[in-house]
Parts: C-alpha cells; sequence; structure tokens
C-alpha cells in the first residue's frame, strides 16, 4: 500500500504469511498477464514487465516461479482489464484503488462493499486523483547500517534523481515517472540492491486520524489487501 509512510507501507507487505505472499504474487501475476498482453513476454523490452519482475523478487518469489507465470501468462487466453477506482475512506482519506479484473462488476461492487463497510464511500473517477502526482519510487534497504549516505544519496541525485529519504534504515529515492528505470540502473551500477523500483502516486498534502478512524482505516487496507483483484493501493492518510 503506498501513501505518505512509503517504508512502512513495504514492510507490512514484506511482514506478511506465506499464504498472504502467495496472494501478492498472484495480484502481480495479473498485472503480469496485462503487461504481456500489451507489450509482449521479453522483460528486455517490456518495461512494465520488467518493473513486475523486480517487484515479484522483491516480495522474495523465486525465479522458478517468476519464469513459470510469464509463460502461463504468454499463453493465457484470460483478459485482465484494469481499471482504477477513487474514493474515500474514513474522515474524508483520499483513497486511489489500481485493479486487474477479468469482471468489472465482481471488483466493482467488491471496492464499495469494502468502502462503505469501513465508514468510507466510492467515489467517481478524477475525485481525489488530483492530489496526487506520478511518481518512481526506488527503496534500498540497509538492515546493518553499511550503506554511507552522502555516497548514495551523491549517486542518486547525479542519476536525476528529484529527492532523497531516509526512513527507519531504509533509503527511499523519488524520481520523474520518466526517470525510473534510469536512475535505478544507474544505482545498481554503482553496487548498491534495489529493493523496490516502481511507480507511485504520491499526495500534496495528508490526513491524520484519531485511533477510531485510524482503526477503520487499517481495516480499509486489510481488505484491499485480500482483495485478489487489487494491485495497488495510494492514500493520503498519514499513519
Amino acid at each position: 500500500m503506498s501513501g505518505h509512510s512509503k517504508w512502512n507501507n513495504i514492510k507490512r507487505k514484506k511482514e506478511k504469511t506465506d499464504a498472504a505472499r502467495a496472494k501478492i504474487f498472484t495480484k502481480i501475476g495479473k498485472e503480469m498477464a496485462v503487461a504481456i498482453r500489451a507489450g509482449g513476454p521479453n522483460p528486455a523490452s517490456n518495461t512494465k514487465l520488467r518493473e513486475l519482475i523486480a517487484k515479484a523478487k522483491a516480495n522474495n518469489v523465486p525465479n522458478d516461479n517468476i519464469e513459470r507465470a510469464i509463460k502461463k501468462f504468454r499463453d493465457s487466453d484470460v483478459v485482465y482489464e484494469e481499471i482504477t477506482y477513487e474514493g474515500y475512506g474514513p474522515a474524508g482519506v483520499a483513497v486511489i484503488v489500481e485493479t486487474a479484473t477479468d469482471s468489472r462488476n465482481r471488483t466493482a461492487g467488491d471496492l464499495r462493499h469494502y468502502f462503505d463497510k469501513c465508514g468510507g464511500n466510492m467515489g467517481v473517477q478524477g475525485c481525489v486523483s488530483f492530489m496526487f502526482t506520478d511518481m518512481g519510487l526506488i527503496t534500498i534497504e540497509d538492515e546493518d547500517g553499511e550503506i554511507d549516505e552522502e555516497k548514495l544519496m551523491e549517486t542518486a541525485l547525479e542519476a536525476g534523481a528529484a529527492d532523497f529519504e531516509s526512513d527507519e534504515g531504509v533509503y527511499e529515492i523519488t524520481t520523474e515517472c520518466d526517470d525510473l528505470d534510469a536512475v535505478a540502473e544507474a544505482i545498481r551500477a554503482a553496487g548498491y540492491t534495489v529493493l523496490t523500483a516502481e511507480k507511485t502516486k504520491i499526495p500534496s498534502s495528508y490526513v491524520t486520524l484519531g485511533e477510531e478512524d485510524a482503526a477503520q482505516m487499517e481495516k480499509l487496507l486489510d481488505y484491499f489487501d485480500d482483495c485478489e483483484d487489487v494491485t495497488a493501493v495510494y492514500h493520503n492518510w498519514e499513519a
């Protein structure tokens, strides 16, 4: 789940059980199916597929599983449609939900139910997207404290990064969307291990919640996590 506390959201995914990791890969697989249909099964020439492979690896998916998924979706007749929904969480939190689905009626009904059940409501297209900016986000984990922050920042900024932040032993490097691949490759070439490199949506302002609303927002995010049609969620809750 993407939002203000970007690393906290990534960490939330990393701490999932094996069953939940399998569900995450099911979601990534649907995105792969869309990417393969649009740009072919070769990651060298399909930027989106390459991003998804990196995303799968960041979620500890074995290479064999990734290769099997690419072959499966290359030969599959199932067509997944990418649809973005927008709405409001508890206390007016702005929420964008990206999906890949073979049944838009099912997905829309499920999402509307989740919003309603958690004190929010699903809105019309464009109701909150104006509050977000599309950016690239690269994360690098430094669990052992071995990375020289100044050198990494210099490498990132020289490669074209727009911003650089550190958060709980993780470095977050923001780029323009078109610069994401080039900056990530420059960082890898300098010897750093990239945890994630993907496009995200960054809100222009943030909302803080009281205890009750925060619990409802957590519940809403859990519903989205459990929905296999949902591939990404962005919000402006400052968790």
